[in-house]
């Protein structure tokens, strides 16, 4: 795959800041028949073994006490079909997204690890959840490295209704940078909107917003469709945003593939 831009760079950020399944049941033969009553039983018994592996797979992941290999797999992700409806080839819209962000992370990060996604007051656990009337579920996978505090990566699926892949990353205190914010939503799979900035962290944010603002600038030189300006009905963009803040506003979701994802 050629290689992404938007995500490549968060490490760069930190270096200008430092320049600062089957086993057969021994003693029976291999061709020996088999009641239906037997097949039955087996694949329950299959089913329950892979519900009760996923459920301890979970609770570790909850205690942030498994590897980043192990814990790609926690709650079923990354998820190759949706809870909800739809009628597209692709329900999961915003997926390989997760997906290339989970390798980027692997490659390029330092001592990359688990940690809980949970309140830091209250101690609730937040990494999955879900509503079978509604058909929609949540994921959310909390990371940490020794250049970010905290990357979390979320996932709201809810069929063709809706899509949303979210992930914030905050950087070590002891870099000076900005936090790396990331929106990426499809309401019925008609309307689409992308926003990807380097937030701001400070009232007067001129001067440190220079030092990283250039990094998005030639992936949104490169892309019409990212050169969006956000309705001042909603938020003061100069408080909020960066200059050279990436934002989408489309009904062509061929602009998913065709744009956000080589910009990503």
């Amino acid at each position: 795959m050629k290689a992404q831009h938007l995500i490549v760079s968060a490490p760069i950020l930190v270096g200008i800041a430092s320049v600062g399944a089957f086993v057969a049941p021994s003693g029976r033969s291999a061709f020996q028949r088999r009641s239906s009553t037997n097949l039955i039983n087996d694949a329950d018994s299959e089913h329950y073994n892979g519900i009760t592996q996923q459920m301890k797979l979970d609770e570790l992941f909850k205690n942030g006490i498994m590897s980043v290999e192990e814990s790609e797999k926690a709650h079923g992700m990354p998820w190759r079909d949706t809870v909800g409806s739809t009628d597209k080839e692709n329900p999961l819209l915003y997926m390989p997204f997760w997906e290339w962000q989970m390798e980027f992370m692997k490659e390029t990060l330092t001592n990359l690890r688990v940690v809980p996604a949970k309140s830091s007051t209250s101690n609730l656990d937040f990494s999955f959840n879900d509503n079978k009337e509604k058909k929609a579920r949540i994921v959310n996978h909390c990371y940490a490295s020794d250049e970010y505090r905290k990357i979390r990566m979320s996932y709201y699926d809810a069929g063709d209704n809706t899509q949303v892949f979210n992930s914030v990353w905050y950087p070590d205190p002891k870099y000076n940078l900005p936090v790396l914010g990331i929106d990426l939503l499809a309401f019925n799979r008609k309307k689409y909107l992308a926003i990807v900035d380097f937030q701001p962290l400070y009232d007067d944010e001129a001067e440190h917003a220079t030092t990283f603002e250039h990094l998005l600038r030639p992936i949104k030189d490169e892309y019409d469709s990212l050169k969006g300006r956000m309705s001042a009905k909603f938020y003061d963009e100069t408080k909020f945003f960066s200059q050279q803040m990436l934002f989408a506003r489309f009904e062509d979701e061929g602009v998913v593939m065709e744009d956000l994802f080589p910009a990503f």
